[in-house]
């Protein structure tokens, strides 16, 4: 796993990951209100619709989203609750077979996943967990402001 600086929009990557949770509102849309999930939702607005099908079908797991090259990494339950590490640990595990099944996924972008609006601290909560399940595919960004 690799720490790198700068915006997960413009970063170079192959696949870019945002955080989400499993809440669904009754129009069918996941909930994307904050942080990367709402930057997503803004620039592809048909998100919130897939990924709210796929939660109802599927459940909270990772989502491959095409064309948009955009994975969806559940940090949280509902929208309104603290990330969960354990959730975390195991969507890191999923993704770890995604990327497998993918090899011109060279170079997955995600930010710090619970640590902004899901209230973990990074390096003593996540960083601990992610660090042996990641490899140098993965890239772990901080927004510089």
């Amino acid at each position: 796993m690799k720490e790198v600086t700068g915006n997960l929009w413009t970063y170079p990557a192959d696949v870019r990951v945002i955080t989400t949770n499993s809440s669904v509102k009754k129009n069918g849309e996941a909930v994307m209100g904050r942080g990367c999930a709402a930057e997503a939702k803004a620039l592809y607005p048909m998100l919130p619709r897939l990924l709210g099908d796929q939660i109802l079908k599927h459940g909270n797991v990772p989502v491959y989203f095409l064309p948009a090259n955009v994975l969806t990494f559940p940090v949280k339950y509902n929208w309104y609750e603290r990330a969960t590490i354990d959730l975390i640990r195991a969507g890191a595990k999923e993704i770890v077979v995604l990327a497998d099944r993918h090899p011109e996924w060279q170079t997955v972008l995600l930010p710090r996943p619970g640590c902004g609006n899901g209230k973990l601290d990074w390096e003593r909560d996540v960083k601990p967990v992610l660090a042996p399940i990641f490899d140098d595919r993965f890239h772990v960004i901080t927004r510089v402001r």
